[in-house]
C-alpha cells in the first residue's frame, strides 16, 4: 500500500458554520448514532491549503506516540497514590486470612484466571487499543482501591441489620452486600475513567474494556483470599482448594467481567453523548444490572450445577455475542467516519477499505513490514482510528468547537505519519 498524498494545493478549510443534511450512510450501525441536527460535513480538502488552517507541522510532535496530556498523567500519578494507600488496608486482611504461606500460593494461582480476563480485554481493545496508563489505572483501582472500599463500607451493613442466626447473616452478605458494595466499588473506577479521562472513554466498547480490566483486578485479588484460605485451612495437598480453583478459577473467571460489564457498557453509550450529567445518571443505571446479575450468581445454592448450565452458561453466551456486535458496529462506525473523510480528499476509497476493515489492516501492515516501517503503519492505522473517533464526538453536538481543533491537530498528525511511510 502507497498510502495517499493528498492532492497538493489549498486542502483544509474550515468547518461549515451551519449542519448539512443527515447522509443515508452516516448512522450505518446502532452504536454511534447522529441526530440530523448535528450533523457536519467533513472539513473540505479538496483545493485547499493545509497551512491555510493548521499551525505550522511539528514533525516530532506529530509523530511521538501516545503523547499524554497532563490530565491523563495527573490521573494516573493520583491513581498510582491511592493504590498504593489502599493495599495498606488490603494486604494486612489478606495475610490475616490467608497466611503467608496460603497468600503466596493464592497469589499464584490467581495469575491463572486474570490471565484469561486480561486476554479477553486484549482481543476487545484490539481495534481501538486504550492507553496502557489508563488500563493499568484501572486494574489498580479494581485490585485495590475497589477492595479497601468495600472492607470499609462492608461493616456498615453488617450494623445495618440484626440476624438471629449466622447463616442469615452469610446469606445476606452474599446476596445482598456483595452485590451493592462489590459493584459500586467497582464501577466507581468506571465513574472516574469517564469523567477525568473521557477523550479515552467514549463509547460501549471502551466501557466494557475498561469494566472488564477493573472487574479482573477484582477478582484477583479475592481469588487470593478464597485460594489462599482453601490452602491454609487444608488438612493436606489438594482438596477443598482443587474445588475452590475449579470453581472460580475454570467455571467462573469472567463472571466479576460479566457483571461490571453491564455498567461499563451502559456507560459506554453515555459516553457517546459527550453530557456529564448523562453520565453520572448512566453509572448509578448501569450499577442496576450488574447488581442483578451479582445477586443471581451469589444465590446459586443446592441446584448450582442445574443454574448454572440453564442460566449462567447462556449468560455467558449471551455476553460473547454483545461484544462481537459491539466490535463489529466500531469497525463500521470506523470506516464510515474515515469515508466521509474521504469525500472531503483526505483519504481515497481504497485507502478507507484497507483503513476500515481487519483484512485491510492485516494487508497494509505486511506491506509496511516488508519495508521495514511496521511501526510507522501501525501508529498511523492508530492516527486513523482516533481521527473517526473525533469526529463521531464532533458530531455528538457538544463541545464541537473543542473536537474541532482537536480534529485538526489530527489531521496534521495524519498528513506527517503518512509522509513517513512513504518518505
Amino acid at each position: 500500500m502507497h498510502p495517499h498524498q493528498p492532492p497538493s494545493g489549498p486542502p483544509y478549510g474550515p468547518h461549515p458554520g451551519a449542519s448539512s443534511p443527515l447522509p443515508g450512510a452516516a448512522n450505518p450501525s446502532w452504536m454511534g448514532q447522529v441526530a440530523p441536527q448535528h450533523y457536519l460535513a467533513a472539513p473540505d480538502h479538496r483545493g485547499r491549503p493545509v497551512s491555510s488552517v493548521l499551525p505550522p507541522p511539528d514533525q516530532g510532535a506529530a509523530l511521538r506516540p501516545g503523547r499524554l496530556n497532563g490530565g491523563l498523567v495527573g490521573l494516573t500519578v493520583a491513581g498510582g497514590v491511592l493504590a498504593f494507600l489502599s493495599l495498606f488496608l488490603v494486604v494486612p486482611f489478606l495475610l490475616a486470612n490467608t497466611g503467608t504461606a496460603g497468600f503466596v500460593g493464592g497469589f499464584v494461582a490467581s495469575l491463572i484466571p486474570l490471565s484469561l480476563v486480561l486476554l479477553a480485554v486484549v482481543v476487545i481493545d484490539r481495534w481501538e487499543p486504550e492507553p496502557k496508563r489508563l488500563l493499568f489505572f484501572a486494574f489498580t483501582w479494581g485490585a485495590a482501591v475497589s477492595i479497601a472500599v468495600t472492607l470499609l463500607v462492608q461493616p456498615l451493613f453488617v450494623l445495618t441489620f440484626q440476624f438471629s442466626d449466622e447463616p442469615d447473616l452469610r446469606t445476606y452478605m452474599a446476596t445482598v452486600q456483595a452485590p451493592i458494595v462489590e459493584e459500586f466499588a467497582k464501577s466507581l473506577g468506571l465513574l472516574v475513567l469517564l469523567l477525568l479521562a473521557r477523550k479515552h472513554f467514549d463509547g460501549p466498547v471502551d466501557g466494557v474494556v475498561f469494566a472488564f480490566t477493573i472487574a479482573g483486578g477484582f477478582a484477583f485479588t479475592e481469588n487470593i483470599l478464597y485460594f489462599g484460605r482453601a490452602i491454609a485451612e487444608a488438612p493436606g495437598p489438594g482438596g477443598d482448594f482443587a474445588q475452590v480453583f475449579f470453581l472460580r478459577g475454570v467455571m467462573s473467571p469472567f463472571a466479576h467481567a460479566i457483571f461490571t460489564g453491564t455498567t461499563g457498557l451502559v456507560m459506554g453509550f453515555a459516553a457517546r453523548r459527550w453530557h456529564t450529567g448523562a453520565s453520572i445518571l448512566a453509572f448509578f443505571v448501569g450499577l442496576l444490572p450488574a447488581m442483578f446479575l451479582h445477586n443471581r450468581w451469589n444465590s446459586m445454592g443446592s441446584g448450582f450445577l442445574v443454574d448454572y448450565i440453564v442460566v449462567q452458561v447462556p449468560i455467558f453466551c449471551l455476553a460473547v455475542a454483545g461484544i462481537v456486535a459491539l466490535r463489529v458496529a466500531e469497525k463500521r462506525l470506523t470506516r464510515q467516519r474515515l469515508l466521509e473523510y474521504s469525500a472531503a480528499g483526505w483519504f481515497t476509497p481504497a485507502e478507507v477499505e484497507l483503513l476500515g476493515t481487519i483484512g485491510g489492516r492485516r494487508t497494509v501492515l505486511n506491506w509496511a513490514a516488508g519495508y521495514g516501517r511496521k511501526q510507522q503503519m501501525k501508529d498511523f492505522l492508530r492516527a486513523a482510528t482516533l481521527l473517526a473517533n473525533i469526529r463521531q464526538r464532533i458530531l455528538s453536538g457538544r463541545d464541537v468547537q473543542l473536537h474541532q481543533a482537536e480534529e485538526r491537530k489530527q489531521l496534521q498528525r495524519v498528513l506527517a505519519l503518512r509522509a513517513a511511510i512513504v518518505a
